[in-house]
């Protein structure tokens, strides 16, 4: 069971980047579920829900750049608590 869960926003070049699939396969690996959709502003909206340690993890990943072929220029994340927690990590 998820124990924390974050929304977050990602700023610079994220979009037409794999910016979602790379960023869904890292939290795949850190068995983390949620979602990364893209904004109509050009930036990416990323929700992190699982063990706290992972969650973070994922975080740190995304304000260290996130993939080599984007652009991260600014992360903001606050703690959010959904209705019901994913099942899985999501891209769309």
């Amino acid at each position: 069971m998820a124990t924390t869960s974050y929304k977050i926003w990602v700023y610079g070049t994220v979009q037409g980047v794999g910016f979602r699939y790379y960023t869904q396969a890292r939290a795949n690996e850190l068995g983390v579920t949620g979602y990364a959709h893209n904004l109509q502003d050009g930036s990416v909206e990323v929700l992190a829900a699982g063990e706290e340690q992972q969650v973070q993890a994922l975080i740190e990943w995304l304000k260290a750049g996130g993939p080599r072929s984007a652009r991260v220029d600014k992360v903001l994340a606050e703690p959010h608590q959904p209705a019901t927690f994913p099942a899985r990590f999501t891209t769309g």
